[in-house]
């Protein structure tokens, strides 16, 4: 996991420890969602300097709307769109593929 829950629990205001569980599936999940959206035949990838900033903000956001919205019952129907996350979503797709084609060139010489 490249987002700490101390990361993640700063970022929604929360002291204690009763979520911590909760809180590494969401953040897991999250991390899987973007990479799944992205590409996974790099690892490397999310680990660069330009990349690592954006990955985090996103995992950060998206896991943070699993927590803020996991219940499926209430009185009032809400429909969270992660603006943020596509958004980053698609900056990171242009940054995987420059990333890819670079590696590509490394093979070939």
């Amino acid at each position: 996991m490249l987002v700490s829950i101390d990361k993640l629990k700063l970022s929604l205001r929360i002291d204690s420890s009763a979520d911590d569980t909760l809180l590494t599936g969401y953040s897991t999940a999250a991390e899987s969602y973007i990479k799944n959206a992205i590409g996974y035949d790099y690892d490397d990838f999310y680990t660069e300097e330009r990349v690592k900033p954006l990955f985090t903000t996103a995992v950060i956001a998206l896991a943070s709307s699993y927590y803020t919205f996991r219940t499926s019952l209430s009185l009032v129907q809400s429909y969270p769109v992660d603006v943020a996350v596509e958004s980053i979503i698609g900056q990171l797709r242009g940054e995987y593929v420059l990333f890819e084609e670079a590696k590509n060139a490394d093979k070939s010489k």
